[in-house]
């Protein structure tokens, strides 16, 4: 247990990410109390006086460093800075450690770039300004740097004020993987209700097709869950709902999920070709059998090098594959295999997971088993797939964090030049407003001074089902003007 105790609220969540970030393996704590009492094990006291910061770290009762600063109120931001600063800075000399990122333990760390590029500043500078604020490594912020002008230039001919995106949920699956926390159920238990859940889909985007008549649609994704779960008619008929309901003239780019290789068809590839969709996703997340059975992934190496075969042969011209680093007892010659076999394949996009340990997943709960197996992910791991991305004409386009990551590193997105996912980007910026559709989808109606609201569905099925005039209402009241 690693104990933080603070005399005064408001950078609780700041704190207990940071410390969580050194001791990712233990239990940490973050109080608010005027008075310190004595302590066991690990534990931090941080006072605030009305003119400074003093921060002490003990152990077993023991001072191990103080350090005083001087803090100025007035700015919350830069004072949750320099708290960040002084507690990493204790934390990286007591651990013997540094964290790639440095103080940041947002989800967004290229939209950091992203606003000081459109401020006007150098590439330089922003580089410099991400190392002093944040202490972030000298690799991250080039790689932040280099993603945010890449995506500058994806996005420039993206309507902010009038166009927005379309997200539609499928939230059935084959089976449930280990990590997963999104919203997905087994499709064994849910099939005879898809019909019943199309329905209500299809009076959500009824709602949406009307209310934004006179907005631009620029972007579709269609995910889960597995959206190649439904039936090549069941797909056909969401496909045809969308083309009848939605002007096209402005969209540049839909993407369906295929996700899952034992979910994919001929006929239901077919079914996208004929909508003239041939932009996929074939996700292995591993080429190693071994690696697929413990994570629960119903398929094979060679079933995934099938389906992307096939989806070749029928004429799909984007094909994405996501990988994920830190899985259970893979080390870095499992990856770099994986890598390998992905050369060969040569697909247009390739997304890189780091690990992360969700709170909902089934391999959080049963964590101790797996950590035993081995959750590898370094430095050395990240820097062969960004090589082997680019020995393949694929380079880094979008980039975005997430809490309990394995190695505190990041998920990366690279890409053939004219093979970026637009909508990947938009979603992590928070640039355009984001319509979601079906179960446990959340919306994101981003306003012109840079404001966000949200409007969440529920994320059970039966709910949603039943209670799809609730979810349209909430979106009537986030999306009207």
């Amino acid at each position: 247990m690693i104990e933080v105790i603070v005399n005064r609220p408001g950078f609780e969540y700041d704190i207990h990410s940071l410390v969580k970030a050194f001791f990712p393996k233990e239990d940490v704590s973050v109080r608010v109390q005027e008075t310190f009492a004595e302590e066991t094990g690990v534990r931090m006291e941080l006072i605030f006086t009305d003119t400074l910061l003093t921060a002490r770290l003990s152990e077993e009762q023991t001072l191990v460093d103080e350090r005083t600063q001087q803090i100025d109120y007035e700015d919350r931001k830069e004072t949750k800075n320099h708290l960040k600063r002084h507690i990493y800075r204790i934390l990286s000399e007591y651990t013997g450690q540094t964290l790639p990122w440095g103080t940041l333990t947002g989800i967004r760390p290229v939209k950091l770039a992203m606003q000081l590029l459109e401020e006007g500043k150098s590439n330089t500078e922003i580089a410099a300004f991400m190392r002093d604020t944040y202490l972030a490594s000298k690799e991250k912020t080039a790689l932040s740097v280099m993603i945010a002008n890449r995506e500058r230039h994806i996005l420039r001919n993206i309507d902010y004020k009038d166009g927005y995106s379309l997200y539609i949920g499928i939230p059935f699956c084959p089976s449930t993987c280990l990590y997963c926390s999104f919203t997905s159920y087994p499709l064994s238990k849910w099939k005879k209700r898809v019909g019943e859940y199309l329905q209500a889909l299809f009076k959500e985007l009824d709602y949406l097709s009307e209310g934004f008549r006179h907005k631009k649609l620029n972007t579709v994704y269609i995910g889960g869950g597995t959206p190649t779960t439904l039936l090549p008619e069941q797909m056909d008929r969401l496909l045809t709902k969308i083309e009848t309901s939605f002007d096209r003239t402005y969209l540049q780019e839909f993407t369906v999920e295929a996700g899952r290789p034992d979910s994919i068809t001929r006929e239901k590839l077919q079914v996208l070709l004929d909508h003239g969709i041939d932009r996929i996703s074939i996700n292995p997340q591993t080429m190693k059998d071994e690696t697929l059975q413990i994570i629960g992934r119903h398929h094979t190496a060679e079933q995934t090098r099938e389906a992307y075969k096939l989806a070749r042969e029928m004429g799909f011209s984007h094909i994405n594959m996501d990988l994920i680093v830190g899985l259970p007892g893979e080390d870095c010659e499992d990856v770099e295999r994986t890598m390998e076999e992905l050369r060969v394949l040569a697909p247009d996009s390739i997304t890189i997971h780091s690990l992360a340990i969700k709170r909902a997943a089934r391999l959080n709960l049963f964590k101790e088993k797996y950590e035993e197996m081995g959750l590898h992910n370094n430095m050395q791991i990240m820097d062969m797939t960004a090589r082997v991305c680019a020995e393949m004409g694929l380079f880094p386009y979008y980039l975005y964090r997430q809490k309990n990551m394995a190695g505190n590193f990041e998920n990366v997105g690279y890409a053939k030049a004219d093979k970026a996912g637009i909508y990947n980007i938009l979603m992590m910026e928070e640039k355009q407003t984001i319509v979601a559709c079906g179960a446990g989808s959340v919306s994101k109606r981003v306003y012109p001074d840079g404001r966000i609201e949200r409007s969440e569905n529920v994320k059970d099925v039966s709910q949603y089902i039943e209670r799809i005039g609730e979810m349209i209402e909430r979106k009537r009241v986030l999306l009207e003007d």
